[in-house]
């Protein structure tokens, strides 16, 4: 009997361990792909969504991009139970593939050290320029 209550103390436990509470974070996605865009088309503004699914206040402690081209910015105020919250990040838009990380800093239980890292991927083109003399001869009765 001693032997049977010891092994359900343990089970018990264990169990308790296994149900983490505290703040957890969720992203609607890691990874925003920006497509073929063209530099003068596109402001390089794109959004991460993220929803506080555990039982605590959540709290952005620091969002860190792999590059200067890429400048993140975020809600310093904790993200209560249920709701949501963005991460917002700008891209210089500078031509040429995009591939891109940031890094999120958060008091969330349910990723390792708090830490997740996101991505932003596309290609940049330089818009295509039209020459004055195509455009004359283009243009009917000319």
């Amino acid at each position: 009997m001693k032997k049977l209550l010891g092994l359900m103390a343990v089970a018990i436990i264990g169990i308790s361990g296994y149900a983490q509470s505290g703040p957890k974070i969720q992203f609607k996605t890691e990874t925003i792909d920006y497509g073929t865009v063209t530099k003068d088309s596109d402001n390089g503004l794109r959004t991460f969504e993220f929803t506080n699914i555990g039982d605590a206040p959540l709290n952005i402690v620091n969002v860190q991009s792999s590059c200067g081209c890429t400048i993140p910015s975020y809600s310093k105020e904790p993200i209560m139970p249920g709701k949501t919250g963005k991460i917002e990040v700008k891209y210089n838009m500078s031509p040429g593939p995009i591939r891109k990380s940031l890094t999120v800093e958060s008091n969330a239980v349910n990723i390792e050290g708090g830490r997740v890292q996101l991505k932003i991927k596309g290609n940049v083109e330089v818009p295509k320029e039209t020459n004055i003399m195509e455009k004359k001869k283009a243009i009917p009765g000319s």
